[in-house]
């Protein structure tokens, strides 16, 4: 009875093996850029709404890793921001 009670163990050991973290995710995909969809919003100083959802409570822009916006449109996004705080419009 010991041995078999010992053999379960075992597999229980393998099963969780199996499980690791570090597996690749199958389901994972790309998020496509707000801005490079077919109607998006135009980047523009003027559109203080827009601005506002990619800048934090503390007054600091997002990084595109976190809005998934692409690298070209940040660079505008950013600028747009900076032109705002500017004339102080945020």
């Amino acid at each position: 009875m010991q041995k078999k009670r010992n053999n379960n163990k075992k597999k229980s050991q393998s099963n969780f093996a199996k499980l690791s973290i570090f597996q690749n995710n199958r389901y994972k995909f790309k998020k496509k850029c707000p801005f490079s969809i077919k109607g998006a919003p135009v980047i523009d100083y003027k559109n203080i709404k827009l601005l506002k959802k990619y800048v934090s409570e503390n007054g600091k822009i997002l990084p595109s890793r976190i809005t998934n916006v692409s690298q070209k449109k940040q660079r505008e996004l950013s600028l747009s921001i900076k032109r705002a705080r500017n004339l102080g419009l945020i």
